[in-house]
Formats: C-alpha cells, structure tokens, sequence
C-alpha cells in the first residue's frame, strides 16, 4: 500500500478476520502512553494516527504518532513550523542532509514540492508487544532534534546563512 496524500500511510479499517489484533493493541497502548505522558493527543478520525504539540525551546512542533497496525510499526513525525518558500528550498535540502548525516535515531525529511519540512523515528514492533518504553524512546530524541535543528533551519530560510555556516555555527555552540 501506498502513501495516502495526507502522507500517512494507512487509513482506519477494521479487519473483521482479526489478523491485526497486535497492531490494534499497538495503537491502544500508543494511546495510553501519550495520555499518562501528558501530551493531550487527538486522534485523527478515522486514522490509527494521534496529532499533538510540544512545546520546545525553540517553537512549538506539531507532532503525530502512527500505528501502521497492518504491519505493526510506529511512525513519529515532528513537523517545523515553517516552511522553506521558492529560493530556500535548495538551502533547505543541503542543511537537512548535512544534518542527516550521522543520525542514530531517526531522520529529517523535506518535501521540495511544498517546502514542508519534518523529522521522522520509527520502529517495527511485529510479533513483540509495543511498551512505554519504546514510544519514549522514539519520541523524545525526535522532538529534541527538531527542536535542536530549528535555530540553524531558520537561519537558512531566513537569516540568509548558508547551510554549511548554520551546521557550523551549531556544532561550535555544542562546545
């Protein structure tokens, strides 16, 4: 199955033969998860998909959390809350994949059709049972590094930096 144009994966329905009972036990735990960990999540009507905000230091980021249950894995996007417009976006493109390199766990993705940009952490739960522990995991380190790359995103489609100096500029503030 194809990606649907909202850029999710699968839509809700019910497998009457009862094959996916794993992934919907998946999505249940998901949803326990984000409800206990305060995110205040809103599932999104008829979609194994829960969108929510985080609040960080640099912007706040529009999050969603996916349950493939068909295939039993866990998609966790964090989008910026910008977009690259026109001339940016080739900036754009360097600076994600300079910042991609090198990545443990998950990646930046960008969208050179609409600018939209977003960072991407996923894991297979097939056969195991998904826990608090693995949607932690997933989530957290991918809102720390959007929210980390957000600066020298900005300074790329605004500031006028080029993306190697906005990479640099970075890892000297790491020092």
């Amino acid at each position: 199955m194809g990606n649907s144009p909202n850029g999710f994966a699968h839509d809700l329905g019910v497998d009457p033969s009862g094959k996916h009972v794993n992934g919907l036990r998946g999505f249940g735990i998901l949803g326990q998860f984000l409800e206990q960990d305060d995110w205040h999540p809103q599932q999104i009507e008829g979609k194994y998909v829960y969108s929510m905000f985080y609040n960080g230091k640099n912007g706040t980021l529009r999050c969603y959390a996916q349950v493939r249950v068909d295939l039993e894995q866990f998609i966790f996007y964090v989008y910026a809350p910008i977009k690259a417009e026109g001339a940016a976006r080739q900036a754009v493109g360097e600076y994600i994949t300079r910042a991609n390199y090198g990545m443990r766990i998950g990646n930046f993705e960008f969208d050179f059709g609409d600018g939209e940009i977003r960072y991407k952490s996923s894991f297979d739960f097939e056969g195991e049972l998904i826990t608090f522990n693995f949607i932690r995991h997933a989530i957290y380190p991918a809102i720390q590094t959007m929210d980390y790359y957000l600066p020298g995103l900005m300074s790329v489609i605004y500031g006028g930096k080029t993306a190697l100096e906005a990479i640099k500029e970075m890892e000297e503030s790491e020092r």
